[in-house]
C-alpha cells in the first residue's frame, strides 16, 4: 500500500469518525450494538469468561491489565458475524449520503 493510498484511508476514516460524532449517530451506534450484544447472550458470556480466569489465576494475583489484554480478542471473537455486518451496513448507509464524504470520495 502506498503512502497516499494510506493517507486517504486515514481522512477517510477521520472523517467518518468525525462525522458519527457530531450527529449523534456514534451514541445511536453504540446504544444499538450494546443492545444487540446483549440480546445474544454475549454480556453473559464475557461475565463467565471472567470469572473463569479470575478463578484460574486468583483474585489477587491478577491485574485489571491483565485480564482485559486476556478478554480482549476473546470478546471480539465472540461478537457475532451478522451483528458485525449489520453495523457496518448502518456506518455505510449514514456516511454515503453525507455530501462532505461524497467529495473525498471523489478524488
Amino acid at each position: 500500500m502506498n503512502q497516499q493510498h494510506a493517507a486517504d484511508i486515514l481522512r477517510r476514516k477521520q472523517l467518518i469518525e468525525q462525522k458519527l460524532e457530531e450527529t449523534g449517530k456514534k451514541k445511536e451506534l453504540e446504544d444499538y450494538l450494546r443492545n444487540k450484544l446483549i440480546e445474544s447472550g454475549w454480556k453473559e458470556e464475557m461475565k463467565r469468561q471472567c470469572l473463569d480466569i479470575i478463578r484460574s489465576k486468583g483474585l489477587d494475583k491478577i491485574k485489571i491489565e491483565d485480564l482485559v489484554e486476556e478478554l480482549m480478542p476473546k470478546g471480539r471473537a465472540l461478537v457475532p458475524n451478522e451483528l458485525k455486518e449489520d453495523i457496518l451496513n448502518k456506518i455505510r448507509n449514514f456516511i454515503e449520503k453525507d455530501p462532505d464524504y461524497q467529495r473525498l470520495s471523489d478524488f
